[in-house]
Protein backbone atom coordinates (compact mmCIF):
# COMPACT_ATOMS: atom_id res chain seq x y z
CA UNK A 1 0.00 0.00 0.00
CA UNK A 2 1.42 3.78 -0.51
CA UNK A 3 1.84 6.11 1.71
CA UNK A 4 -1.90 8.10 1.79
CA UNK A 5 0.06 11.54 1.77
CA UNK A 6 1.42 10.59 -2.07
CA UNK A 7 -2.13 9.22 -2.77
CA UNK A 8 -4.62 12.18 -1.33
CA UNK A 9 -1.59 14.80 -3.21
CA UNK A 10 -2.57 12.82 -6.59
CA UNK A 11 -5.85 13.25 -5.84
CA UNK A 12 -5.58 17.09 -5.01
CA UNK A 13 -3.49 17.33 -8.14
CA UNK A 14 -6.61 15.56 -10.08
CA UNK A 15 -9.20 17.70 -9.09
CA UNK A 16 -6.90 20.97 -10.10
CA UNK A 17 -6.34 19.64 -13.57
CA UNK A 18 -10.38 19.02 -13.77
CA UNK A 19 -10.64 22.87 -12.30
CA UNK A 20 -8.25 24.39 -14.53
CA UNK A 21 -8.73 22.22 -17.68
CA UNK A 22 -11.33 25.18 -19.37
CA UNK A 23 -8.77 27.97 -18.93
CA UNK A 24 -5.84 26.23 -19.79
CA UNK A 25 -7.00 25.23 -22.93
CA UNK A 26 -8.11 28.03 -24.08
CA UNK A 27 -5.22 29.95 -22.81
CA UNK A 28 -3.37 27.04 -25.00
CA UNK A 29 -5.11 27.81 -28.49
CA UNK A 30 -4.29 31.91 -27.64
CA UNK A 31 -0.72 31.13 -27.24
CA UNK A 32 -0.65 29.05 -30.15
CA UNK A 33 -2.83 30.96 -32.45
CA UNK A 34 -1.13 32.47 -35.42
CA UNK A 35 -3.53 35.34 -36.31
CA UNK A 36 -3.06 37.04 -33.03
CA UNK A 37 -0.56 39.12 -32.63
CA UNK A 38 2.90 38.52 -30.97
CA UNK A 39 1.85 40.75 -27.48
CA UNK A 40 -1.43 38.79 -27.14
CA UNK A 41 0.27 35.25 -27.66
CA UNK A 42 2.84 36.49 -24.99
CA UNK A 43 0.17 37.54 -22.66
CA UNK A 44 -1.16 34.71 -23.25
CA UNK A 45 1.70 32.52 -22.66
CA UNK A 46 2.10 34.62 -19.14
CA UNK A 47 -1.03 33.61 -17.79
CA UNK A 48 -0.81 30.41 -18.55
CA UNK A 49 2.47 30.20 -16.73
CA UNK A 50 0.88 31.86 -13.73
CA UNK A 51 -1.52 28.65 -13.38
CA UNK A 52 -0.51 26.64 -10.81
CA UNK A 53 1.95 24.05 -11.71
CA UNK A 54 -0.08 21.27 -10.44
CA UNK A 55 -3.04 22.13 -12.26
CA UNK A 56 -1.31 20.73 -15.33
CA UNK A 57 -2.11 17.50 -16.96
CA UNK A 58 1.13 15.79 -17.06
CA UNK A 59 1.65 15.93 -13.62
CA UNK A 60 -0.96 13.52 -12.39
CA UNK A 61 0.56 10.13 -11.81
CA UNK A 62 -1.46 6.68 -12.67
CA UNK A 63 -1.92 5.04 -9.43
CA UNK A 64 -4.08 1.44 -8.87
CA UNK A 65 -7.43 2.06 -7.29
CA UNK A 66 -6.38 -0.70 -5.42
CA UNK A 67 -3.05 -0.39 -3.28
CA UNK A 68 -2.12 2.97 -5.06
CA UNK A 69 1.00 1.28 -6.48
CA UNK A 70 1.95 3.98 -8.63
CA UNK A 71 4.49 1.46 -11.19
CA UNK A 72 3.33 -1.64 -13.19
CA UNK A 73 0.00 0.12 -13.80
CA UNK A 74 -2.63 -1.37 -16.13
CA UNK A 75 -4.44 1.23 -17.96
CA UNK A 76 -7.55 -0.40 -18.80
CA UNK A 77 -7.79 -2.32 -15.36
CA UNK A 78 -6.82 0.62 -13.33
CA UNK A 79 -5.07 -1.27 -11.42
CA UNK A 80 -1.06 -2.34 -10.59
CA UNK A 81 0.42 -6.05 -11.93
CA UNK A 82 0.57 -7.01 -8.16
CA UNK A 83 -3.20 -6.49 -7.37
CA UNK A 84 -4.66 -7.76 -10.78
CA UNK A 85 -2.24 -10.35 -10.00
CA UNK A 86 -3.70 -11.53 -6.27
CA UNK A 87 -7.67 -10.90 -7.42
CA UNK A 88 -7.16 -12.91 -10.56
CA UNK A 89 -5.92 -15.16 -8.55
CA UNK A 90 -8.61 -15.44 -5.89
CA UNK A 91 -10.80 -15.35 -8.81
CA UNK A 92 -12.31 -11.42 -8.36
CA UNK A 93 -11.63 -10.60 -11.88
CA UNK A 94 -14.65 -11.52 -14.50
CA UNK A 95 -12.79 -13.76 -17.67
CA UNK A 96 -9.12 -13.72 -16.10
CA UNK A 97 -7.61 -17.02 -15.94
CA UNK A 98 -4.61 -18.15 -14.79
CA UNK A 99 -2.62 -18.99 -18.14
CA UNK A 100 -0.83 -22.62 -18.85
CA UNK A 101 0.96 -24.51 -21.81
Amino acid sequence: MAKKSAIEKNKRRERLVKKYAVKRATLKAKANDESLSLEERFAARLQLAALPRNSAPSRIRNRCEVTGRPRGFYRKLKMSRVALRELGSQGKIPGLVKSSW
